[in-house]
């Protein structure tokens, strides 16, 4: 669905992550949710392109990046080691400074890679997502109704993983079309390429990881940030669906006003998928947010 970016592989600790890039302008670092790969990105990606050196990447675990193995700590999957991810990819693209728009579990890996890498990202776009330490600690019956899968996924292995590989094209289905606007929002091909990134070797095991890092050591990496009044310094841009869990459950801006020192944000008229949901409402916003300030490169 990407064919007009150019594909890559950047290896990094051993790990292999498949990329796409493509475009001129500002290096521009896209990153993706759950459970999907950079596919998701397939209706705003070329409108960007023609503003920006748009870079995406498949996170450790997801797309066709590989899949580490477990630890106990779930350090591998941690955002910290995920950022670390992304910024050896953008250094392999020739860029030591950059912005980044993610969604989701993305969005997740950018608060980490702003927070760890401050001289790294420019400015950033989180899209539908509250910080992870404050929806863990604000959680209620409607938001763990509707994302039952937060409190799935870590539970202890093998039971999820092992349910999830019995018939990993029915959880995507069910994680992705029980959302507002359900499965028809979605390219059937995007679909397609979902489903045959999920039920690649490992990525249950992988998805698991990656929630279970989010519940244990990424909130011991958030909670010391709290502590010690650490903030993000970049602009940041928050946008959230105006028909989605997390503008229904949590006051989005409050929460990242106290996480961050320049913040914005608003509403878009979709549920949580805004990049295949509402792709010309997220690109009236993304495209003027990062013309403002261009990133250094090293090329």
């Amino acid at each position: 669905m990407l064919d007009a970016f150019s594909p890559g592989t950047v290896v990094h600790d051993g790990l292999a992550l498949h990329t796409r890039s493509g475009g001129e302008g500002p290096p521009l670092l896209l990153l993706h949710g759950h459970p999907q790969s950079m596919a998701m990105w397939h209706r705003v990606a070329p409108r960007l392109a023609e503003h920006f050196r748009v870079v995406m990447m498949d996170l450790r675990g997801y797309g066709d990046s590989g899949r580490p193995a477990a630890d106990a700590k779930h350090l591998a999957h941690s955002k910290r080691v995920m950022a670390q991810d992304a910024v050896a990819v953008m250094r392999a693209h020739g860029f030591d400074q950059f912005a980044v728009l993610a969604h989701d579990r993305g969005a997740r890996v950018a608060h980490r890679l702003a927070a760890d890498h401050p001289q790294s990202v420019s400015r950033l776009m989180l899209l539908d997502i509250a910080p992870t330490l404050a929806m863990y600690q604000q959680t209620n019956e409607a938001f763990a109704r509707a994302y039952w899968h937060w409190f799935f996924l870590i539970q202890p292995p093998p039971l999820p993983e092992a349910l999830i590989a019995s018939d990993p094209v029915r959880y995507l289905t069910s994680v992705m079309g029980s959302r507002h606007a359900g499965l028809a929002a979605f390219d059937p091909a995007a679909l397609a390429e979902y489903a045959r990134c999920i039920a690649l070797p490992g990525t249950a095991e992988a998805m698991c990881e990656d929630y279970r890092a989010s519940a244990s050591i990424d909130l011991e990496h958030d909670r010391a940030d709290v502590a010690c009044g650490h903030q993000l310094t970049q602009p940041l841009r928050v946008l959230w669906g105006e028909h989605g869990t997390v503008a229904r459950c949590f006051d989005v801006l409050a929460l990242w006003r106290e996480r961050a020192q320049h913040v914005s944000g608003d509403t878009l008229p979709c549920g949580h998928y805004l990049a295949e949901e509402a792709p010309d409402a997220l690109l009236a916003q993304a495209i003027p947010f990062f013309k403002l300030t261009p990133p250094r490169s090293t090329t």
